[in-house]
This record gives structure tokens, sequence and C-alpha cells, in this order.
């Protein structure tokens, strides 16, 4: 077994999104705005056809998930593994506040994957545990799986998976809300490839 197609779809907009806050492992909910690009997003993920579905158990990512199984009648499967990054004492802080207390330190985070917020993780520990469930899947699949995430857990997952040097991780663009990320292989190779990045549904 062998998967052929991995999508990486971000949850809906939520209320840290909406304000700038960053959320890390706290649960916030999708605002209704984040809600409606998950039921428009859906049938468009849907016709990729997964084979199996995965989620964070972050209900943020469950309930943009929800939106999947809505239209597809399939089932979603929880992973821890897939949170998003832990960012230790930023999580629920604003950009200006993590500056004020940590000068400096928010610009690192950015541009370095190996650098961790105070008591939380780095990219590469994120993307390590998500490869995981990703290598788990490989062993199980031979089609396509979706999994409904986090936009810093695909970035880190996508350049982990496509072997880029850690240090050009950040050249990927951010993920805007109910957006995603999609990898292939070709024929028999086991190397992944990138086919489409920050795709969604336009208007």
């Amino acid at each position: 077994m062998t998967l052929q197609r991995l999508v990486l779809w971000r949850h809906g907009e939520t209320g840290h999104n909406a304000t700038g806050r960053i959320q890390g492992h706290l649960d916030a909910l999708l605002t209704e705005t984040g809600v409606e690009q998950a039921r428009r997003a859906a049938p468009a993920v849907a016709r990729f056809e997964p084979e199996v579905a995965l989620s964070s158990d972050l209900r943020r990512a469950m309930d943009t998930a929800a939106e999947y199984t809505r239209v597809s009648g399939r089932e979603v499967r929880m992973d821890k593994r897939l949170r998003e990054t832990h960012v230790g004492e930023w999580q629920g802080l604003s950009s200006a506040e993590v500056e004020e207390g940590w000068p400096g330190a928010l610009a690192l985070w950015r541009a370095d994957p190996t650098w961790a917020p105070p008591g939380g993780e780095n990219r590469i520990e994120v993307a390590a545990r998500a490869a995981e469930v990703v290598a788990e899947l490989d062993a199980a699949h031979d089609g396509t799986a979706l999994l409904c995430v986090h936009g810093g857990l695909i970035t880190g997952l996508t350049g982990s998976l496509l072997g880029l040097p850690v240090a050009n991780w950040p050249s990927l663009s951010g993920l805007y809300n109910c957006h995603w990320t999609v990898l292939a292989r070709r024929g028999e190779s086991l190397g992944w490839r990138l086919v489409a990045h920050n795709a969604g549904v336009t208007d």
C-alpha cells in the first residue's frame, strides 16, 4: 500500500484568526464566516474522493471536517498528532503582545523552523508528529488521504514531505482559511511533489 495523493485542508476562520491572536492548542471555535467557508469548500474537497479522512482533534478542525462528512457521508477520524503547533506562553496573545514581551522573537520563530516559543514546540517537531500519521496511512491505503488540519502544521509537513532544506520551509506561503495543499506521487515513485498550494474556492 502506498498513498498516491495527500490533501491538506486548513480549517475555517476562528475568532482568534479574525482578531489576530495566536491559537496554538487553544480550542477556538469557528466564526459564522468560518462555518460558511467550510460549507463552501467541502464539496470541492469531497471531489478529491479521499479513501480516508483524518482531522486534528481541535474543534476548529473537527467542525470544518464535519462539513466534509455532511456532503460526502464519509467518516472522519480524529488524531491529536495533527494539532497545530503548541506555542507555549504565546497562546492567546496578539502579535503586538508577543513583541512587547519577547522583542524580536516572533520574527525569529517565523524565519527559523528549529526555534520554539517559550514552553512550546518548533516546526520540526510538529512536522515529525504529522509525518507519523502520514506514514501510517501510507502503510494502509493506496489512494487519496484528506487531513483537515492547521496552517502551521501544513507548512511544516509540506516542507518535510517534499524534502526541502529546513531553512527553506518559511518560503512556503501560509494558507488562507479553508484553503488546501495537494501533494502527489508520480507512478511508482515514493517521492512527493507539490501539485497545488493555498488553493481554494473562489466566488
